[in-house]
């Protein structure tokens, strides 16, 4: 990959020149002004960096990357910066230019015949459902940081989240792109067809890319009819077995209905009640492995509360399930879906974890489990294992706790060992090392273990053939 020497004038000249484009308010270089930038979500990556620019349009963003190219300046495009991966932190070298997306917040147009969005990549995730909302629709990606978090990161990682298992990914929920080329071209591909058999698809390379390709700026996504109704149930099982054995029910008795089937592991819970006490268990017995289930209709007159009850008494009197609770009212729904979706806010008040993101086919998720369990006690005795996730799409977030009492940092010096225990199992059940949150800084020496050399190649060829001056995003995903 060729190397650009960076001009020197990559200090005061080049921030005049920034602030030319974008104004002097959206150019931050104070400490303390661009700190919330220079690190990620959990405080495990904290890097350098010349300067913040917040462009307010794609003209603005392709400007500040053609001037970046020139000056041969590193680019790290960052959205909501609540990444779990260090894929928008910048690294320590002080070189790169962060460009933060959070001014392209426009909703451009809502076509709600063709049941499509078209967003800019700064919008917040809450802010485009509330959008689809107006209009009857809904936009389904279900992340607890949907608050903060931004479009073009949910994009730029595919994110996935818990309704994953009825609508799929950011993949399956995006018709177009706009991109920032690397060389400052604007891609305009923001077309709302379902069908376009015109080539190569070409969206695809920059969803989940992690910004190593080019700049997203805007999107058409899909959407779809809200709910009329919903019924939700946290249900006790008596293992990752058994929640298998759940789902499988589920799917056969209430169809695409089921929206959400989640499993949870007790030391979860028990985090969970530590830090965030007002997220309390609903049962009296604390299982060993729960399950949150959803069930959502968008039809009216359809009794959902009946076909759960009705399912889950099966499910008990086949041993599936122990006991369950069926929310009464929305507020006691939002209640289980709240223990589930601040799993990481909880982790993050223990401390540092050694994370995974695992994904390996449903059918053999209890097998990963109970041999990884097995492993990772006899490596570290004591170890505290953290597991839960998107069951229905075979996605596991299994994150590892020193012993009570251990050292933080000695344990997570150990990370690799642990790591090379847990992706071993994942390849030896034909899963992926990243389900969801991307490779980022975390994974991108661990993916050459575990990629085809053919396929590593290939990424390599369209990073060179895109991004030929290596200036997007460098020291992520490859």
């Amino acid at each position: 990959m060729k190397t650009v020497t960076p001009m020197t004038e990559s200090g005061g000249g080049l921030l005049a020149r920034l602030v030319a484009i974008v104004g002097c308010r959206h150019v931050l270089t104070d400490p303390a002004e661009m700190s919330p930038h220079l690190a990620d979500y959990r405080g495990h990556y904290v890097g350098r960096a010349l300067a913040v620019v917040k462009p307010a349009d794609a003209e603005e963003v392709a400007a500040v990357v053609k001037l970046c190219l020139e000056a041969g300046v590193p680019i790290v495009p960052q959205g909501g910066n609540t990444g779990l991966c260090g894929g928008a932190t910048p690294l320590p070298d002080a070189r790169s230019l962060v460009v933060s997306l959070s001014r392209l917040d426009r909703i451009r147009a809502l076509d709600a015949a063709n049941d499509t969005i078209c967003v800019e990549a700064g919008c917040t995730l809450a802010a485009v459902q509330e959008a689809a909302a107006t209009a009857g629709r809904l936009f389904p990606l279900s992340l607890a940081s949907g608050g903060s978090c931004e479009i073009g990161g949910n994009l730029s990682t595919n994110a996935g989240g818990m309704q994953v298992l009825r609508y799929g990914n950011m993949r399956e929920l995006t018709l177009g792109l706009e991109v920032v080329l690397p060389d400052g071209q604007v891609w305009n591909g923001l077309r709302g067809l379902r069908k376009d058999n015109t080539g190569y698809d070409l969206k695809q390379l920059f969803i989940g890319a992690e910004g190593t390709l080019g700049i997203i700026t805007a999107a058409v996504l899909k959407l779809f009819p809200a709910p009329k109704s919903k019924a939700t149930a946290w249900v006790n099982v008596p293992s990752p077995a058994a929640a298998v054995a759940l789902l499988t029910r589920f799917r056969a008795a209430c169809g695409d209905r089921v929206n959400a089937f989640e499993l949870i592991g007790r030391a979860l819970l028990e985090l969970a009640s530590r830090h965030m006490p007002r997220y309390l268990p609903p049962l009296p017995t604390l299982s060993d492995w729960s399950v949150l289930v959803e069930l959502a209709e968008t039809a009216d007159g359809i009794a959902l509360v009946p076909l759960l009850e009705q399912t889950l008494d099966a499910a008990i009197g086949a041993g599936e399930a122990s006991d369950a609770a069926v929310a009464a009212t929305q507020s006691q729904a939002e209640a289980l879906r709240a223990l589930r979706e601040n799993a990481n806010e909880a982790q993050k008040r223990e401390g540092f974890s050694i994370k995974h993101d695992i994904s390996v086919p449903v059918s053999r998720l209890p097998e990963f489990i109970a041999r990884a369990d097995t492993a990772l006690r006899a490596w570290q005795p004591g170890v505290r294992i953290i597991a839960f996730g998107h069951i229905g799409d075979g996605n596991l977030h299994y994150n590892l706790f020193p012993p009570t009492g251990e050292n933080e940092a000695t344990f997570i010096a150990r990370a690799d060992e642990a790591n090379r225990i847990v992706y071993g199992l994942v390849a030896g059940q034909a899963g992926s090392i990243s389900a969801e949150h991307g490779l980022g800084q975390l994974k991108r020496e661990v993916i050459c273990r575990h990629k085809d050399a053919v396929e590593l190649e290939l990424m390599r060829t369209i990073k060179r053939a895109l991004d030929p001056h290596g200036l997007m995003n460098p020291g992520k995903v490859l």
